[in-house]
């Protein structure tokens, strides 16, 4: 409720002046983070890009440097559903604060917790809603993101990150291993070696040595990061959209299958994108000389 008063006042500030193009563009921001606080306590979610085909969602639990409790994960699940459902939007952008993408799971929910209602309860099975959204994700990680936050983060396909964050997987310090991802994901990014390292001292690595080590894609300014992540998410999402999935399919089947059942795959979905439209209007613009105009059939 506090984000949504701080909203509405700035709104309010810029509606009594003469607002520049710039100014527009902040008041229009204002009022979509003002709509989604309204709906989402722990989460802001908007959509960006010259066409709006961008859906950007920023967790939102400042006090708690965005720890991942169970409501957030559920709010996230909820716009995530949103957005795959929004024809508009081919790609979505996953981001923090600048001092925390975010810290990990929520330990005060964790404490009290047995094996029991752990694993009677499928404590943590619907964080793989991230890992199997369809289009596209993009996280921009500024700041810690360590535990569940790095595990969030490896979720999504493409990590950049701001030139401060901070990557960890610290869950041996507290007596457990990492619960959604860290033990699997983080080896099939970084390698057995530096995975360990991790996983059993609880250290923390800098972008720099993320970049290096190959978990993320590419490092920013911190205030650079968003603006960038979403100019990439812009160009994916102008791309076709059945064709996108697709593709990302085929890459994520890479780590399930060995490479000749990988090669298998990957052959079929290359011959079933000939049965699309977006396949035959991709190829004719591009003996034509003109720019596709893709209809995500």
């Amino acid at each position: 409720m506090a984000g949504a008063v701080r909203n509405i006042s700035k709104i309010s500030r810029l509606l009594s002046s003469s607002p520049s193009t710039q100014q527009l563009g902040d008041l229009q921001r204002c009022f979509l983070r003002c709509m989604s606080t309204g709906k989402f306590e722990n989460i802001l979610v908007e959509k960006r890009g010259e066409k709006k085909n961008v859906g950007l969602i920023q967790l939102n639990r400042p006090k708690a440097l965005n720890a991942l409790c169970d409501a957030l994960m559920k709010e996230l699940g909820t716009a995530l559903d949103e957005f795959e459902n929004d024809p508009e939007v081919g790609c979505v952008v996953l981001t923090g604060s600048e001092k925390a993408f975010a810290a990990g799971a929520d330990i005060k929910e964790m404490q009290g917790l047995t094996f029991s209602q752990t694993f009677g309860g499928g404590f943590l099975n619907h964080w793989n809603r991230l890992a199997s959204n369809k289009k596209p994700v993009i996280a921009a990680v500024n700041g810690f993101a360590l535990g569940g936050g790095c595990e969030v983060a490896m979720m999504c396909d493409i990590i950049y990150a701001g030139e401060k964050a901070k990557f960890g997987q610290p869950e041996i310090l507290l007596g457990t291993i990492p619960g959604a991802g860290g033990t699997q994901r983080l080896p099939r990014a970084i390698g057995k070696s530096k995975a360990m390292e991790m996983a059993l001292t609880g250290d923390m690595i800098n972008a720099a040595d993320a970049e290096k080590a190959g978990l993320v894609s590419k490092v920013f300014p911190p205030g650079e990061l968003v603006d960038a992540a979403v100019k990439t998410a812009e160009k994916i999402a102008s791309h076709s959209k059945l064709i996108v999935a697709m593709c990302k399919e085929s890459v994520n089947t890479s780590y399930e299958l060995t490479l000749n059942e990988g090669m298998h795959f990957e052959k079929r979905i290359f011959h079933a994108t000939f049965a699309t439209k977006d396949r035959k209007e991709g190829m004719t613009a591009f003996v034509e000389k003109r720019p596709a105009n893709f209809t995500d059939e």
